[in-house]
C-alpha cells in the first residue's frame, strides 16, 4: 500500500481556519457568560472581550470573502448533489467498514458534497445571520433613531440561536477531524498544508 500527500491548503487558509476557531470559542464562551450561564471574567470583561472579537472576525471574515472569490477558491464550495447520497450512506455506516471514501480528496476537489452545502451554509446564512443580530444587540440604544421596533428579546434569542446553532457545528466538525484514516491526520493537514491521502491498496 502507498500514500500520497497533496499541498490542499495555503497558509493564510491555515492562518483564517484557526483564527476563526480561536474567535468562535471565545465568542461563544463569553456570549453564553454574558446570559448568565457561568462566571468567568465578570460581565463587563466579557462584554468588552465578545465586542472586540466580534469585530475582529468581522474584518477577517471580509478577507476570507475576498480571498476566496479572487483566488478561485470558490470552486470548492460550488454546491453539487453528486454523490451526496453516497457520502452521507458513508458516513453513517461506511465508515466504521472501512470502506474507502466515495469522493477521495484531490486539488481538483478539496470538500466532498456534505461539505461544500455545510460550508457554504455557514459562510453564507450563519455568520451573516450572527453578524446582523449582533450588530443590532449591539446598537440597542439606536434602536428609536433608528426606527426599529424590535424588543431586546427578540434580538437575544435569535442571537443565541445562531450561537447554538455554531456551537453544534463547531462539535460536529471537531468530530468529523478524527474520521481520516488516522485520528489526527486531518488536523495535521491544517497544521502542515498536506493532506495525506488514504492508502491506495
Amino acid at each position: 500500500m502507498s500514500s500520497t500527500k497533496l499541498y490542499l491548503y495555503t497558509r493564510f487558509e491555515r492562518f483564517w481556519h484557526w483564527a476563526q476557531a480561536a474567535l468562535i470559542i471565545a465568542l461563544l464562551v463569553t456570549g453564553f457568560e454574558i446570559h448568565g450561564s457561568f462566571v468567568l471574567l465578570g460581565f463587563g470583561s466579557a462584554v468588552t472581550v465578545h465586542n472586540f472579537c466580534a469585530w475582529t472576525w468581522l474584518v477577517l471574515y471580509a478577507f476570507i470573502v475576498f480571498w476566496i472569490l479572487t483566488t478561485g477558491e470558490w470552486r470548492h464550495y460550488v454546491p453539487t448533489f453528486v454523490k451526496m447520497f453516497e457520502v452521507m450512506q458513508y458516513y453513517a455506516s461506511g465508515i466504521f467498514k472501512g470502506e474507502p471514501h466515495p469522493v477521495p480528496k484531490s486539488e481538483r476537489i478539496k470538500h466532498n458534497p456534505l461539505q461544500r452545502i455545510t460550508y457554504l451554509g455557514i459562510v453564507s446564512v450563519l455568520v451573516p445571520f450572527q453578524i446582523v443580530t449582533g450588530f443590532m444587540y449591539y446598537l440597542y440604544n439606536d434602536w428609536a433613531a433608528f426606527g426599529w421596533a424590535f424588543t431586546l428579546s427578540t434580538i437575544a434569542i435569535l442571537h443565541t440561536i445562531g450561537a447554538f446553532a455554531m456551537l453544534v457545528f463547531s462539535i460536529v466538525h471537531i468530530y468529523m477531524t478524527t474520521t481520516g484514516h488516522h485520528p489526527f491526520s486531518h488536523i495535521k493537514a491544517m497544521f502542515t498544508g498536506y493532506e495525506e491521502l488514504e492508502p491506495e491498496k
